[in-house]
């Protein structure tokens, strides 16, 4: 596997997880049930925290080595 592939396999799993973790954290533990969920925030929130996974991910790829 080159090593761009192998890049992007690896923050496209990181935006996964964070997009995971998030979504958790916004749905909270205040929900009384799945039809109380904000859901339309939730995925919005989610979003937002994947997207900057990404662009985590890639101001690290593309720092100079030290």
């Amino acid at each position: 596997m080159d090593k761009i592939t192998e890049y992007w396999n690896y923050a496209g799993e990181r935006a996964i997880k964070t997009f995971s973790q998030v979504a958790l954290a916004t749905i909270g533990v205040g929900a009384l049930g799945i039809a109380s969920v904000d859901w339309v925030n939730v995925l919005s929130v989610a979003a937002l925290a994947a997207v900057m996974s990404l662009l985590t991910s890639v101001l690290q790829y593309n720092r100079p080595v030290a």
